[in-house]
């Protein structure tokens, strides 16, 4: 089967054959229909690693949004069958552990990251092995494409765990979110879908347009508006209650804590770049004195799929908006390297394999 392979950090992707995936007894075999490209991917292909432990191998196969149609089933699997159209979560819990008994599956002690681990080869190709499967595979809902479904990867799943079970959003709150790439417009239109109120901060006029087509209340532009923390506190008269970095980068993330309100929530999403070595200074004096808490978020709990699942039933979330760009695999390489220069806008998605 085709797939697009990490060689070297840096360089772009092979796209060459490799072996068909092997199916393990608690596994299935997905043949893929569509797989989103996320800034995640970027991250692994520059060889940023201490997010998942270690820098991603080479000979690694990229892309962890992946929806399809399962095409085999392990002897083990009872709940999902041959034919089933599903989508898959980029952190792949086994089940068993404590934290998945407990209902954190997104952190397993033995779970893997699809995509960015070599015992769990990504979905930039033909078929993707889904290890755990009747614990990981999510069933698509009738009538969404799986186009849409692979927009509601991780960076929807992602969006929606920070603000529900990290930030904890209620109907009024004002959210602030830095940084409108992908997961950025997620937590956007999620926000508001929760009726919220929503300040957005990027860079880019494009993004800040889709942002306020997403449900966004305010925008700010960061290199016209200054000082970005003290606009926010003017905007929603106070601070926020929920602020989100959703980039990570040092800016970005001492931003969000600076405009929060008193007891106010920061929710770290966006995964930071050599330049930070995973570390950033915060005032936490000033956190200590405003009782702000500080919370991280990694993609989301396969139990909590059917809440997500039912508030994109009830038609208040539509993850095709965000949608910019289809590719193919063979874009893949080039789609990489232009989010070096943040020249995407919204979420791409690949469609053909």
């Amino acid at each position: 089967m085709r797939a697009a392979v990490l060689r070297e950090h840096g360089e772009p992707l092979e796209i060459t054959d490799v072996e068909r995936p092997d199916l393990a007894p608690h596994g299935v075999v997905v043949a893929v229909e569509a797989c989103g490209v996320c800034r995640s991917d970027w991250h692994a292909w520059q060889g940023h690693g201490e997010w998942v432990g270690d820098r991603v191998r080479d000979g690694q196969i990229l892309g962890h949004e992946p929806a399809g149609r399962i095409v085999a089933v392990g002897a083990r699997v009872e709940r999902v069958a041959v034919g089933d159209r599903v989508a898959v979560p980029f952190n792949l819990g086994d089940g068993t552990c404590p934290q998945c008994l407990r209902g954190h599956g997104n952190v397993c002690e033995d779970g893997l990251a699809l995509g960015f681990q070599q015992e769990a080869q990504g979905a930039f190709a033909e078929q993707v092995h889904v290890p755990h499967a009747d614990y990981n595979a999510m069933h698509l809902p009738d009538g969404v494409s799986a186009r849409d479904m692979a927009a509601l990867g991780c960076r929807f799943m992602t969006a929606f765990h920070a603000l529900t079970a990290r930030g904890d959003v209620g109907a009024g709150d004002w959210v602030a979110v830095h940084g409108c790439g992908g997961v950025g417009l997620s937590t956007v239109h999620i926000a508001d879908a929760l009726g919220a109120r929503v300040v957005a901060v990027d860079i880019r006029d494009a993004a800040l347009d889709m942002a306020t087509d997403l449900g966004a209340d305010a925008v700010l532009n960061a290199d016209d508006t200054g000082e970005v923390p003290e606009r926010i506190r003017e905007v929603t008269d106070g601070g926020a209650h929920v602020s989100v970095d959703a980039l990570g980068v040092a800016e970005t993330c001492r931003n969000s804590v600076h405009s929060l309100r008193r007891r106010g929530t920061h929710v770290q999403v966006g995964l930071t770049t050599d330049e930070e070595r995973g570390e950033v200074s915060l005032p936490v004096e000033r956190m200590a004195m405003l009782e702000a808490d500080f919370h991280g978020a990694r993609g989301m709990p396969p139990t909590r799929y059917d809440e997500l699942l039912r508030l994109l039933e009830s038609g208040a979330i539509d993850p095709g908006r965000l949608v910019r760009r289809e590719v193919t695999l063979e874009d893949v390489p080039t789609r990489l390297a232009a989010m070096t220069d943040y020249e995407t806008t919204g979420v791409e998605v690949v469609t053909e394999f």
